[in-house]
């Protein structure tokens, strides 16, 4: 299978799942390695495909126009990443992304995609047991979210709550 065709492979591969599917998973469906399958993932997100490489594995991600989303500009401690997410979620937020804004990299951002409270307790089993730390760990705590919502009343209610617990970055 050549290049181009294995591209296209991947995006359909990608359209036609809700879920990630992991760099492995597609070396596998596609019979070549998996830093194949990340050259090919960074060729096509050269030309824009919207792909987003999360914790679970790559996604086609679209934004859904009838969706809402604001940045929530916060600060906490490690200990309080899980309450932080379960308050987002369980107020009707997704969390599309972590950005920290680092004094010699610039912005450095991550796909998070965490929509429930099964995302968060996957997100923060993976903190716990790789031998790195959160990026907001780069920038003292300081880290902005992409929210997204179905309503601004809802992202409302999300910054009423981050403002509450002492998360939100006045």
């Amino acid at each position: 299978m050549e290049g181009m065709e294995r591209r296209e492979k991947i995006i359909e591969l990608l359209k036609n799942r809700k879920e990630p599917i992991s760099g492995t998973d597609l070396s596998k469906k596609l019979g070549v390695s998996r830093q194949v399958i990340v050259q090919d993932i960074a060729l096509l997100r050269a030309v824009n495909k919207n792909i987003l490489s999360t914790t679970k594995g790559y996604m086609i991600y679209l934004q859904d126009k009838r969706k809402v989303n604001r940045c929530f500009l916060v600060k906490h401690t490690t200990e309080q990443i899980e309450d932080e997410l379960c308050m987002i979620v369980d107020n009707g937020g997704k969390v599309l992304n972590v950005i920290v804004a680092h004094d010699i990299y610039g912005e450095i951002a991550a796909d998070l995609i965490i929509q429930n409270r099964q995302d968060v307790y996957d997100f923060m089993e993976k903190v716990r047991n790789k031998k790195t730390v959160p990026l907001k760990e780069l920038t003292d705590g300081v880290h902005l979210h992409t929210i997204e919502a179905d309503s601004e009343e809802i992202l409302d209610n999300i910054e009423h709550a981050l403002r509450v617990k002492k998360y939100l970055v006045e």
